[in-house]
């Protein structure tokens, strides 16, 4: 069983106003934290980071895994079709990361592959346990959400490759544009397994989002 990482890190960082991968957390930048990581773990067998060359230039990169860098597209699913071009014959499951998510785990990467195993398809999530509004553009209330059964996707997200492949080629077809590939797997009509997430593995959008991340965070990767 061979697992691939397709980490997707070629987003531009405008909201941020500088280089939001790159981004020093604790002497490393933020994408050098979740490609350290994954090559950590004993299911990976090949990582391929989508980014521009000067990011990747910048990175100190680890060896024990193969690790290939592609250009990435205009939008993210154009970032993982990049990549899943680039991929090994040989490759069983897919995990996709977000390069902009540097707290992920050894343990989180191989709960979700069990469940990618167990279902083909499985993501790394956390329930909505919060209060949730809907308001205008304005910020006014104008409703409260029900939050029961609502879940706030993350990543890695981990599928069997030929599934992944499929879900893309009906994006490529329909001219949809997704977030994430559990989207894509809607469009093909395929369930995939939540996987609660017991460490925090937020996404950084914004400077403030950086200064969050804890020292004892950082020491549990």
């Amino acid at each position: 069983m061979k697992l691939a990482a397709i980490i997707v890190a070629a987003g531009s960082s405008r909201r941020m106003g500088f280089d939001k991968l790159l981004a020093p957390l604790s002497e490393k930048p933020v994408l050098q934290w979740c490609i350290e990581t994954f090559s950590q773990s004993e299911h990976v067998s090949e990582i391929i980071i989508v980014c521009p060359e000067d990011r990747f230039q910048q990175l100190s990169l680890p060896t024990a895994k193969p690790i290939l860098r592609v250009d990435g597209g205009a939008d993210r699913h154009d970032s993982v079709a990049a990549g899943l071009a680039q991929l090994s014959p040989d490759i069983d499951y897919i995990a996709v990361h977000d390069g902009a998510r540097p707290l992920i785990t050894t343990q989180q990467i191989t709960r979700v592959l069990e469940g990618a195993i167990a279902h083909q398809s499985a993501a790394s999530a956390v329930r909505v346990t919060e209060t949730v509004k809907r308001a205008t553009p304005d910020g006014i209330v104008t409703e409260a959400v029900d939050r029961e059964n609502l879940w706030l996707m993350e990543t890695p997200q981990i599928f069997k490759t030929d599934l992944l492949k499929q879900a893309y080629a009906q994006v490529k077809a329909s001219g949809k544009r997704v977030t994430d590939e559990v989207s894509a797997m809607e469009l093909i009509g395929h369930p995939t397994q939540l996987i609660t997430n017991h460490t925090p593995n937020p996404k950084i959008t914004f400077p403030e989002d950086i200064k969050k991340i804890t020292p004892s965070q950082l020491s549990q990767m």
